[in-house]
């Protein structure tokens, strides 16, 4: 009995200890998707991509629009033409298909392979900056994956977006 007792006073010690221990935490925590959005960081990653990837798209939108207007001529005149200028017609229409094709489908995983590099490029930026951020401010903890809900007085997202973007000038 004198077992039980002892168990049962250092279990309500253990919890009153731990409320307390707990109460002087700080604690915060971050909306990584908010900042992924938001930080100048992230916008300079996109225009880096849109300034990279622009050429390149504007080049498949002309070779769609000629493949278009071929096609389109095509129809107009095919009836008119001999079988051997309609049949070179067709093919070199294929042809530009074809082509057409394979560099949307290199433009794709170009830009896939390149968004995937920056992002994890930028991910490992932003973590840097909000860890030492966390350490300037004394934070015990800071989360910023899996949370289901947080109140505005543990909420460190605004206070990173304006680290971040001292950061970027």
């Amino acid at each position: 009995m004198k077992i039980v007792k002892f168990l049962v006073a250092a279990c309500i010690l253990l919890s009153v200890s731990g409320v307390t221990l707990a109460a002087n935490m700080k604690i915060g925590v971050v909306n990584m998707a908010r900042v992924m959005e938001e930080a100048p960081q992230a916008e300079a990653a996109r225009n880096s991509m849109q300034k990279e990837f622009a050429p390149r798209e504007r080049e498949l939108v002309e070779l769609q629009k000629s493949i278009r207007s071929a096609e389109e001529k095509l129809a107009r005149n095919g009836a008119i033409m001999s079988e051997s200028e309609r049949g070179k017609m067709e093919r070199d229409i294929l042809s530009k298909k074809r082509d057409f094709q394979r560099d949307q489908e290199a433009f794709r995983d170009d830009i896939t392979f390149k968004r995937n590099e920056i992002l994890e490029k930028l991910q490992r930026e932003l973590i840097g900056i909000i860890q030492t951020y966390a350490k300037n401010e004394k934070y015990d903890v800071l989360l910023a994956e899996g949370v289901v809900y947080m109140s505005q007085s543990v909420d460190a997202t605004e206070q990173v977006l304006a680290e971040l973007k001292k950061k970027s000038k």
